[in-house]
């Protein structure tokens, strides 16, 4: 995003704000108002606590969103979700460079101005932790940007990946010790993409975040971007590239980030694992707002990029009701929705949403689930209760 581009965006959300604050609510798109307008109040969930609260974000501190709180498409670079695993590391940002090393023709090193002399492109990309669930975070571990930096397929075809390179790692700047078979072993964290999947166009080695150059807490000063991927996914504080010809076993790619469920293999039902990688299809309310007789249920949706046939919300044992979605929305950002609830009745409420996807899948009941006992990839549907005075 460029400067002017943000200043738009800032001013015209300022313009909002003040013409709320006149009483024109009535008349602006109902997607022109993501802020609560003048008069307009949240309707409590009585499945959390009363003072349920989370601080700001702190250096090496997992941080997560108060999703009632969304009142942006974009979510501020301050409050986008943060989740490290050896702590924040600060790279030397005036003397940085990204190895490219490995099974290539031309393995080079690249300055942060030899990155930005190549080209750069944005993209709206959203994403959640491989970890994000409905208990304690309420699906707080979730963020959406616009992204600007270079194409990560652009740097490969430079390096000339040779006939045998398969597998692209990432390594991070951030390190930590791990105690394997006895051992303490030095780790840099570091995840893996095949190379079919490294090549796609909308891989991005990002540089900027919401028009700013790229902060601290989100992998100052490069980090990867993979649209349609769990954030584990996206390495923070990028420092190398290794092209090699077997698959990346690392502890963030064989031992943790692994989910373990059943399966059925041919005729056989199976514990399988398997690395978390694209962002299965879910969906979930994470508003209620009430303005004079009426109420609005707001919510978010996520996946791997697929186009999106609906988003439906269900008020107890009533029909599924299609949802408005926000037409900013684009391939692989979140998705927004919302629904005018009419009427509603004094009392207890439960309320869910599902979404649909145009080849038909169905974001699944927690009994439709398949039966897992690891806590990644929480993607069931996610029903919340409110009571109306």
């Amino acid at each position: 995003m460029t400067e002017e581009k943000l200043d738009r965006r800032t001013l015209l959300k300022t313009s909002l704000k003040a013409g709320l604050a006149l009483g024109t609510a009535a008349s602006l798109p109902q997607w022109a108002i993501p802020v609560l307008a003048q008069g307009e109040t949240l309707v409590p969930f009585t499945d959390m606590p009363e003072n349920y609260s989370r601080g700001p974000a702190l250096p090496g501190a997992t941080h997560f969103l108060d999703t009632r709180q969304i009142d942006s498409f974009y979510s501020d670079n301050q409050d986008f979700y943060v989740v490290q695993h050896y702590g924040q590391p600060t790279l030397d940002v005036a003397n940085y460079k990204l190895s490219i090393t490995g099974l290539v023709d031309n393995p080079r090193e690249y300055t942060l101005a030899d990155l930005r002399a190549k080209g750069m492109f944005q993209i709206d990309a959203g994403f959640e932790c491989g970890g994000n669930r409905p208990d304690n975070l309420y699906q707080g571990l979730i963020g959406n940007a616009q992204w600007r930096g270079v194409r990560l397929r652009d740097i490969l075809q430079e390096a000339g990946i040779q006939p045998e390179g398969k597998e692209i790692v990432f390594f991070g700047g951030d390190q930590g010790t791990e105690n394997i078979r006895e051992t303490d072993v030095e780790q840099s964290f570091a995840r893996s993409l095949p190379l079919e999947d490294a090549l796609r166009e909308e891989n991005m080695l990002a540089m900027e975040m919401n028009g700013e150059p790229l902060p601290q807490f989100h992998g100052r000063p490069l980090r990867l971007l993979v649209p349609g991927f769990y954030g584990v996914a996206n390495v923070k504080w990028l420092t190398q590239i290794h092209v090699q010809d077997r698959r990346y076993m690392g502890r963030f790619m064989g031992r943790d980030y692994v989910t373990l469920k059943k399966e059925m293999i041919g005729n056989q039902e199976r514990w399988v694992e398997n690395s978390v990688t694209r962002i299965q299809l879910k969906s979930s309310v994470v508003r209620v707002t009430k303005l004079g007789a009426q109420h609005k249920i707001t919510g978010f949706a996520l996946n791997d990029g697929t186009p999106l046939r609906s988003v439906e919300v269900k008020i107890d044992n009533g029909p599924w009701q299609e949802a408005t979605i926000d037409p900013q929305s684009s391939k692989y950002s979140w998705k927004l929705f919302s629904l005018m609830w009419d009427n509603a009745a004094p009392g207890e409420h439960t309320i869910v949403s599902r979404v649909t996807d145009i080849n038909g899948h169905v974001q699944p009941t927690a009994e439709q689930m398949p039966e897992k006992i690891s806590r990644w990839e929480n993607y069931q549907q996610f029903p919340r209760t409110v009571r109306i005075g």
